[in-house]
């Protein structure tokens, strides 16, 4: 029987190439195991690996196996049980009751498959059904990152920049340029030679000095070398403005009496997994922190979740910071700009209404995103109502509710729910 050893070397990520075979092969297992290892992770564990069970019979294999086969007749030492002519039964295979880790009092048990999965890993499969709608407008930003572009050729540089086409080229051009002025010299020698043969007894002293004419230029023709240091060309690399995509996520959240801490925290742990989400799809990204009560102001994250604040709620006054915000330092033609808000709900009764105005007429035209979660266990009040006004005319405007921890996930993954599964859904 042949066997196949590879013994290609694969860096430090050994067998890189069969585990992604792996995953690939039972995707569908790892992507359940996945989202139940998720309902119960907190954030702060969000980016970690995770260990993924597959039961064995997931991943066996089928076998065939060579057997005798036709009839045999054996000799067996004698037994109290059999006589001759008796038939065995075949014995059972398989007779374990056990599986997993549950005890069992016959036969042996089988083991579920379990493995690792890095925090890369496991972010892919988390996202992996979900998408940014108007992920990237159609003019694409250009910021001042640099990359390296090739810009023609040049006579120095290092062996790794080597351009061997050009080179040889360079180096064809050289040995036609010197070898022709010789190579014409010593055809006419040879010609005129071919002629003084014809009567070798008046030129004996003429043909001597052609041979030795013709051995000269034969030197030099071959004199010349295949390719000099001069032949050599090398890629030149210059250093050019690189366009990328940027994205601005504005947080908004109520910071009122009514918002307690364990709300806050719900809140943030909410605007920690849309920014790790963001930052999947966009290369640069800046976060703006608005707090509101009565009044809204831009302060950093620290006092975003944690300063306390006393009062009631008046949600259009950070809609107003926001638009202002945004109209002033990020242009909708250079920006993507993304909206989380975060409220429990409790609004200033009269202060709803403009709330709609704002968000239709002023925010909404501008933004790639809006998402909208109430932290409430309660009915929903006036501000719920008035925002499901502005999601029935915006299509990139969404909002959810959210009761406890385990709520976070369902609802972000609902939220951004890849298209193809929102048709299919619907």
């Amino acid at each position: 029987m042949t066997r196949l050893i590879d013994k290609r070397i694969n860096a430090k990520n050994k067998s890189a190439v069969n585990r992604q075979r792996f995953l690939k092969r039972y995707k569908s297992q790892i992507k359940k195991a996945v989202t139940d290892a998720i309902s119960n992770r907190s954030i702060t564990d969000i980016e970690s690996g995770e260990s993924i069970s597959i039961p064995a019979k997931d991943i066996s294999e089928p076998i065939i196996y060579h057997g005798q086969g036709g009839k045999r007749e054996m000799i067996h030492p004698g037994n109290k049980e059999f006589v001759p002519g008796d038939k065995i039964k075949r014995p059972q295979q398989k007779s374990g009751k056990g599986q997993g880790n549950q005890a069992s009092d016959s036969g042996d048990g089988q083991d579920e498959f379990v493995f690792e999965i890095s925090k890369e890993e496991f972010m892919d499969f988390f996202f992996e059904d979900m998408e940014l709608p108007n992920l990237v407008k159609t003019q694409v930003t250009t910021i001042y990152d640099k990359k390296k572009s090739r810009a023609g050729f040049k006579a120095n540089g290092i062996p790794a920049n080597i351009n061997v086409v050009r080179s040889l080229r360079n180096a064809h051009a050289r040995r036609i340029a010197l070898r022709t002025p010789y190579k014409r010299e010593l055809k006419e020698c040879q010609e005129d030679l071919e002629e003084l043969l014809k009567d070798t007894s008046s030129n004996t002293a003429k043909i001597e000095a052609l041979k030795e004419q013709i051995v000269f230029l034969e030197k030099k023709i071959k004199s010349v070398p295949y390719i000099d240091e001069f032949d050599l060309r090398y890629n030149n690399h210059v250093d050019v403005p690189k366009p990328t995509t940027q994205a601005v996520m504005f947080c908004v959240m109520d910071v009122s009496g009514s918002m307690d801490q364990s709300k806050k925290e719900i809140a943030k742990r909410f605007f920690i997994l849309l920014y790790l989400f963001l930052t999947r799809n966009y290369e640069k990204i800046e976060l703006v922190f608005i707090s509101h009560h009565t009044t809204a102001k831009e302060v950093t994250e620290q006092e975003f979740f944690y300063s306390r604040e006393t009062g009631g709620t008046v949600v259009s006054s950070a809609l107003k910071l926001m638009h202002e915000i945004a109209s002033t330092r990020y242009p909708t033609n250079d920006w993507n700009i993304y909206i989380a808000q975060a409220s429990d709900g409790d609004n200033w009764y009269d202060d709803s209404p403009a709330c709609r105005e704002i968000l239709s007429e002023k925010i909404m035209p501008l933004v790639q995103y809006y998402s909208y979660v109430e932290i409430t266990p309660d009915n929903h009040q006036s501000l719920w109502h008035e925002y499901e006004k502005v999601e029935q005319s915006f299509s990139n405007f969404a909002m959810r509710k959210i009761v406890e921890v385990s709520d976070i996930f369902p609802v972000l993954r609902n939220l951004f729910k890849k298209k193809d599964e929102l048709k299919s859904a619907s």
